[in-house]
């Protein structure tokens, strides 16, 4: 099947260069912490939040050339499923007029936020229609609070100088995947197992990109971009996770003089279990219902190491010269992954995957030695999660076309910095690549952003195994043609 690469949607140029006071920078943030009570997104198990430890929120940051006006948003959840982040998108154009594409909506990924991924048919997996007008509540709220946050930063507009900086965050972040002794590759297989060979993968990108921006007669502000999952506290508390904590301790290390964004990058195959711990670094740590260790404690540690690479830089950045503002779109079609998943005997066992696991759900079960998979088949743990998430992916993809039209994102400033969103989870290596090719000098990616598709995993994954290939509906080629479509996109912007 030939690979389709297009460009979409016209790209802005104005001059080249701009008067002194034309570059304005803007921040805005809203608070979108759920009530107690609503369901909770990011695992194969039903959650309620029953506590809140910290507030989820809305950070927007708005540039300016002063002739076009782009803005990049993060919201602490989970993920903003396609519809969610179209309507938002409206909301945004018709309080501001801004060009649709100028506007980057990013999910932080955190585990421990309200439900902004759900799909339209339902919303959840129990108890569907209550769950989906609860949240169809939440989502209204969220779509006024984003709407609220692009008025406010483009009011808060002020001229602004860039600079920029890098450091290293190191040991919070980790490769997940892990080659076993039986040869197949398992995703977090545990704290010290003695049955681990080695990763499955190159070493994490451990960089911490800073982008500093001076304002005149406003607070600086600081972005800060960072890759690995933040799903370091479980349970059924509200929490912003890693990356609002360290918008915590950076503006409070600062005292109150900066706004601090934080922006996850291609995190899809990393995250904070550290199988091979020094001593000490279990602290904070208990084991949960997957084998997974989390803790509140830890996503501090996680903030405390982040924050201080960024602060370590952040009074000695490299000035950039701004310019114009232009934003464009690319879409990437690539294969699905269902060519041999959708005959009769492996849908067969799907559906009875499936429906054993939604019975577990349904009856208080599903994760626990009496869950009705694990009975039958003998799966615990993260299998358990990846099997599950296997026979989900054949059933939804045994009917669908052979291929998807993925759509990428971004904006330039000059020929200094750019943005670059994909609409869903892409593995690590992606991110390497798209910045080492990138002509900009800073180049700062987002996951899920726009949207949410799901993995982006390398063809070695598929080989390999592993709960991200499993649960991708993306053939093989899906990391190398996003790969060359966002550089694509970066070489268009550069121009």
């Amino acid at each position: 099947m030939k690979r389709l690469l297009t460009a979409s949607i016209a790209i802005a140029v104005g001059a080249t260069t701009l008067l002194a006071g034309e570059f304005k920078a803007g921040f805005a943030r809203t608070d979108i912490t759920p009530p107690l009570g609503v369901y909770m997104p990011g695992y194969y198990k039903d959650r309620y939040a029953k506590e809140i430890l910290d507030p989820l929120q809305v950070n927007c940051l708005a540039f300016s050339d002063g002739k076009k006006t782009a803005l990049i948003m993060q919201f602490d959840t989970e993920a903003l499923s396609d519809w969610v982040a179209d309507g938002m998108r409206d909301a945004i154009v018709k309080a501001t007029g801004l060009d649709r594409n100028a506007i980057l909506l990013h999910a932080s990924h955190t585990h421990d936020g309200g439900h902004l991924a759900m799909k339209v048919e339902t919303g959840a997996s129990a108890d569907a229609k209550t769950i989906g007008a609860l949240n169809m509540l939440y989502v209204q709220m969220s779509t006024t609070r984003a709407a609220d946050a692009a008025v406010e930063a483009i009011r808060d507009l002020k001229t602004a100088k860039l600079s920029y900086q890098r450091s290293e965050a190191k040991r919070i972040s980790f490769g997940r995947r892990y080659l076993m002794k039986d040869g197949k590759v398992r995703t977090n297989p545990g704290t010290n197992n003695p049955d681990i060979v080695g990763p499955a993968g190159n070493p994490p990108d451990e960089s911490v990109q800073v982008l500093r921006i001076d304002r005149e007669g406003g607070k600086s502000i600081c972005l800060i971009n960072f890759q690995t999952h933040p799903d370091v506290v479980g349970g059924e508390t509200i929490t912003a996770d890693w990356p609002g904590l360290t918008r915590t301790v950076f503006e409070a290390a600062t005292l109150g003089k900066t706004h601090c964004i934080v922006i996850n990058g291609t995190q899809g195959d990393l995250n904070h279990c550290n199988v091979m711990p020094l001593p000490g670094e279990m602290n904070g740590l208990k084991r949960d219902f997957d084998a997974v260790d989390r803790g509140y404690d830890h996503a501090w540690h996680m903030a405390n190491v982040i924050a201080a690479a960024a602060l370590s830089k952040w009074m000695k950045c490299i000035p950039l010269e701004s310019g114009d503002i232009k934003a464009a779109t690319m879409t990437v079609r690539v294969p699905a992954q269902k060519a041999k998943d959708s005959d009769e005997k492996n849908l067969a066992w799907a559906d009875d995957v499936w429906n054993l696991h939604d019975k577990a759900v349904k009856d208080g079960v599903a994760g626990t030695p009496k869950d009705y998979v694990t009975i039958k088949y003998g799966w615990a743990d993260m299998e358990l999660t990846t099997e599950v998430a296997r026979a989900g992916r054949i059933r939804r993809m045994a009917k669908h076309a052979d291929f998807h039209d993925l759509p990428l994102y971004g904006f330039a400033i000059g020929k200094a910095v750019a943005f670059g969103g994909f609409p869903g989870e892409p593995f690590n290596d992606i991110g390497k690549a798209v910045k080492k090719n990138s002509p900009f000098t800073l180049t700062i990616l987002s996951c899920l952003t726009n949207g949410s598709r799901g993995y982006f995993p390398f063809s070695d994954a598929y080989v390999g195994g592993g709960y991200e290939s499993a649960t991708s509906p993306f053939g093989p080629t899906v990391a190398d043609d996003l790969i060359k479509g966002q550089g694509e996109l970066m070489q268009k912007l550069y121009r």
